[in-house]
């Protein structure tokens, strides 16, 4: 195996092994927790521009197939990969390559043996930071991440989003989950439902289908009167990658449609929302990335195990008079939720959608169904 090495911008250097894709790449260094997922993580639009670390030391056991990527091309997303102990025999009636194959096939630059354990500790105690992987001279390497752009102020969703508008029809089949011991339940329908689709998940579509919604999905950069002429009974804003700052035409279309439609956001769409009704979002030092994210549902008390993902975060104080916080971190106090009922919007910073991860949040999906039948 050919040594690589990661290369951090603070001049940390953790060696390793090259696997993946011929290349070099650089990005801002994160970690995720989970011991599944790792097809969901690499094909998540909301990593671009991200080296991953895996904190599970096993990546790779169970083969790459066909059926799950979660971006809409169905490719991986990330700028490359960081493991520990990469399987070379993966073992799964569902496998259909191994993961090496999948990222060199994809053109992801990948490194193993890594100290993950060592890597993530880093990165909590000095933040996320850019970093480069490479085989080539560590110095050099230090010397890309360093030049590399920084994540505040990036906008990446133009690199995600789609180019012309789609129609999605797919729902979740014979993986629909329970919620609360029951089947999912659309309220009557169906609805008409406009997506912008800063980067969206597979399995958030398929939820909204499955909930009862009829999906048009548009770039990021429709326009108010675009998005209203496909006369939606809803609008839902997508998750998707960078810094929601960078997007303030985004947020002034957002603004423009509050109050007119029903209005439900995920993670980049929660950050959007909030800016759109006035609020400021900030850089958190290293995220909220992977599964088992405790989060308590202020109006019933519930505490709900999510899975979620990003690097930004609502500030709720900007807040104050415009909308209400229904979610917050249990670990760290952060907005996970808000409600603003006189605009007719609400959102989540979590997944509840998540293929690999907890389904306690699926009845977010009717709330947003229920909304729109009393519109």
């Amino acid at each position: 195996m050919n040594r690589a090495y990661l290369a951090l911008a603070d001049g940390s250097i953790f060696p390793g092994f090259h696997f993946g894709a011929e290349a070099v790449a650089t990005g801002e260094v994160v970690f995720t927790t989970g011991m599944s997922g790792y097809q969901e993580v690499l094909t998540d639009p909301s990593f671009t521009g991200q080296l991953v670390t895996m904190t599970a030391p096993h990546i790779g056991n169970t083969g790459i197939n066909g059926d799950d990527p979660e971006s809409t091309s169905g490719r991986p997303q990330v700028s490359g990969f960081i493991v520990r102990d990469p399987s070379p025999l993966p073992s799964n009636y569902r496998s259909e390559k191994t993961l090496s194959e999948y990222l060199r096939e994809n053109g992801i630059v990948a490194i193993g043996g890594i100290d993950t354990r060592r890597l993530t500790r880093h990165l909590r105690d000095k933040g996320s930071q850019n970093g480069c992987i490479g085989t080539g001279n560590p110095d050099d390497l230090v010397a890309r991440a360093r030049s590399a752009p920084s994540m505040e102020g990036l906008d990446l969703v133009s690199q995600v989003t789609p180019k012309q508008a789609y129609r999605f029809t797919e729902n979740l089949g014979v993986f629909s989950p329970e919620v609360m011991g029951r089947p999912l339940v659309p309220a009557a329908g169906p609805f008409k439902v406009t997506v912008l689709d800063f980067g969206a998940k597979r399995n958030i579509l398929r939820c909204l289908v499955s909930a009862g919604c009829e999906l048009t999905c548009l770039p990021a950069n429709a326009s108010e009167s675009e998005i209203l002429a496909t006369n939606p009974d809803g609008i839902f804003l997508s998750s998707g990658p960078g810094d929601p700052a960078a997007l303030p035409h985004v947020v002034k279309t957002i603004e423009g449609l509050l109050g007119k439609k029903p209005m439900f956001g995920i993670c980049l769409g929660h950050q959007l929302l909030a800016r759109a009704l006035g609020g400021t979002t900030s850089k958190l030092k290293f995220g909220h990335r992977g599964l088992n994210q405790p989060v308590l549902h202020l109006a019933t008390g519930r505490v709900q195990i999510t899975l979620q993902n990003h690097g930004f975060v609502v500030d709720v104080e900007s807040l104050k008079g415009r909308a209400t916080t229904s979610h917050v971190h249990l670990n760290d106090g952060s907005s996970e939720g808000l409600l603003a009922e006189e605009a007719r919007a609400f959102s989540v910073q979590y997944h509840p959608e998540a293929g690999a991860g907890p389904h306690d949040a699926f009845p977010l999906f009717e709330q947003f169904t229920q909304w729109m039948s009393q519109s």
